[in-house]
């Protein structure tokens, strides 16, 4: 009979304290969206406009080289490919589409985009997770998108065709990372903070000559430029990726994924408090929606509406 030591090591199976264990671990993987949600005001009121490869950059490489200074550990064998893999698609690709898609649409039209990650998690963990396509997250994703964009859409909103691109492969390439993640896992001996150094870094290094070849030399840094590149890079690089990547490797891929809803409605939130934006019934409603698809993305799915055979 596996004790209970033994039960805890293999994920909690059958232990009275697991599901306080995963709230807890879902909790803290929610600190990264809610991170991730400052982006939109950094980059529009402290970051210099029309450079979002640097932006991709300085959020990333500082980060990624501070966690390998702090944990002095590097990949092993299959590992270096793995990592750059994994830091092309949720660094060196996900971050300049994301400044992109900031730039030239407003923060909830991006959102809105952002907002379809759970769907594409969900339909890419078919074949490389071998999960079956759940309805109940098929349909808790679109509904979590409908509610992002009653929050976070307005009347006005532009759609910029090479914004609109930007923003959906951000979220296609997070997507593909995510669920690459899950499925490789983490390395024995590698803590998340090493893990994360991994990725940030080779996405890092990836950006470094782009930078500067598309975008020429920095441009002149005010002191609201530091702050923003400051924050981005040790709350937006360090600290949200390794929250992000311990969670996608002891939480269920799906239920991580759909925690990306919480970054528009922290962007909005932000937007009323600190650039004074209003915020109507309607998306009062789109608020309770996306609440309800969060909550409901951490459930298991009713066997008889969603898992019949």
């Amino acid at each position: 009979m596996t004790s209970p030591t033994a039960q805890r090591a293999l994920g909690g199976v059958g232990v009275p304290d697991a599901p306080r264990s995963n709230l807890r671990r879902t909790a803290l993987t929610a600190i990264t969206p809610v991170i991730f949600g400052t982006t939109y005001v950094v980059t529009t009121e402290l970051l210099p406009a029309g450079h979002p490869l640097l932006a991709g950059l300085m959020r990333a490489l500082p980060a990624g080289l501070i966690a390998l200074l702090v944990t002095r550990t590097l990949p092993r064998g299959a590992w270096w490919g793995k990592a750059a893999v994994l830091g092309m698609l949720n660094i060196g690709l996900a971050f300049p589409l994301l400044f992109v898609a900031a730039e030239r649409l407003p923060g909830g039209v991006a959102a809105t985009l952002g907002a379809v990650q759970p769907l594409v998690v969900a339909l890419l963990a078919v074949p490389a997770l071998r999960e079956r396509l759940s309805g109940w997250r098929v349909a808790w994703g679109l509904a979590g998108v409908l509610g992002v964009g009653l929050v976070v859409i307005g009347p006005k909103a532009a759609l910029d065709p090479v914004g609109i691109a930007a923003g959906l492969g951000n979220a296609a390439s997070m997507a593909l990372g995510v669920t690459l993640t899950k499925r490789w896992g983490r390395p024995a001996g590698a803590s998340p903070t090493a893990f994360a150094g991994w990725q940030l870094t080779a996405g890092g290094l990836f950006l470094l000559p782009l930078t500067f070849l598309v975008e020429g030399a920095m441009p002149g840094i005010t002191l609201r430029a530091a702050l923003g590149f400051l924050w981005l890079s040790l709350g937006g690089g360090l600290l949200a990726y390794v929250l992000w990547f311990r969670g996608i490797t002891t939480l269920p891929v799906s239920s991580v994924a759909v925690l990306v809803l919480i970054s528009p409605l922290v962007a909005a939130i932000l937007g009323a408090v600190v650039l004074g934006q209003t915020l109507g019934a309607l998306q009062l409603v789109g608020f309770v929606i996306s609440l309800a698809a969060i909550v409901a993305g951490q459930l298991p799915a009713p066997a008889k509406l969603f898992n019949r055979r």
